[in-house]
């Protein structure tokens, strides 16, 4: 069920939010969080579609709250709330509400979405783009009891690494970190199969590769040892070496879906490690609304500290 409101309030946007559910034969509320989506207009639909499979998961209340700019500088002094409801099969597991702010009430996000945060749940930030350099004091960013950037989607992407090394705060991440998940979980498993000290690492990427920069201070923060960056023609990241006594242990990925496992003393082998798409992104942060303290150490890892 699909519900439109122009120039109104978040009071009447959550009348209109009751009275869909009533509608539907579903007055009740079985949602764990609400996910707020700061973004525009141009990735407004991939990041809602995305937020909406992982709602199968995690059913949750979405709020995209999407700041439009008006090109007309007449059009640019109209303050105005428009929203759009989605309740039932349109929504996922979940509800979704697009706000659209128009004006000054850009400027008073918080005050907007504060009435329509599902009481006493959880709530999820996440910048698809355009993250504010210290979301942590951002209007939204302080509702939020985890916060989700990506640095992909920033043109210096190492850059917005800097930033939010610089501003961290407890129950920040990125999608950045979460891309790692799976090289992480494969490099400490053939570590527990090699049992020898690391000497030395390399993570061989395409350059400016905001995931390959955190793997590699992420190896440095947690193996206390040099790590090199190797850039290669990509995609992402194509390969990461560790060298101990007994030879060298390495995850080579060159494309695809599947990577090849190399251990000293064991045949190589195949394994999965393909990209995930964004939703499957997001609803592995929806499971984990602690700080992520591993994430913090590693992007604050300065690699060209002294051990």
């Amino acid at each position: 069920m699909k519900t439109e409101l122009t120039d109104t309030t978040s009071s009447k946007v959550n009348a209109a939010l009751l009275e869909a559910r009533r509608a539907i034969g579903s007055p009740t509320l079985g949602m764990v969080l609400t996910l707020l989506i700061v973004t525009d207009e141009e990735n407004a639909y991939d990041a809602v579609r995305a937020a909406s499979e992982a709602s199968h998961e995690h059913p949750c209340r979405i709020i995209a709250v999407i700041k439009r700019t008006a090109r007309a500088h007449h059009l640019q002094r109209q303050t105005r709330l428009d929203a759009e409801l989605r309740v039932g099969s349109d929504a996922g597991s979940g509800e979704i509400v697009l706000l659209r702010l128009h004006g000054e009430l850009t400027r008073h996000t918080g005050s907007v979405v504060l009435p329509l945060l599902l009481p006493d749940a959880p709530v999820v930030a996440w910048w698809p783009a355009d993250a504010p350099a210290d979301v942590g004091r951002d209007p939204l960013g302080v509702l939020a009891q985890r916060r989700i950037t990506d640095a992909y989607a920033n043109p210096d992407q190492l850059g917005a690494l800097e930033d939010r090394a610089t501003s961290y705060a407890p129950g920040d991440t990125d999608l950045a970190w979460t891309r790692l998940t799976l090289w992480r979980s494969l490099l400490a498993a053939a570590l527990d199969q090699q049992r020898q000290p690391v000497t030395g690492a390399a993570v061989e990427s395409e350059a400016e590769n905001p995931s390959a920069e955190l793997l590699a201070r992420w190896l440095s923060a947690r193996l206390k040892v040099p790590v090199e960056r190797v850039v290669t023609e990509g995609p992402v990241i194509t390969r990461v070496r560790l060298r101990t006594e007994a030879g060298e242990i390495s995850v080579d990925r060159p494309q695809g879906a599947l990577a090849v496992l190399g251990v000293p003393g064991q045949p190589d082998r195949k394994v999965a490690l393909k990209i995930r798409s964004t939703a499957e992104l997001i609803s592995e942060e929806l499971r984990h609304l602690d700080a992520d303290q591993v994430y913090g150490a590693a992007l604050r890892r300065n690699l060209t500290e002294p051990e």
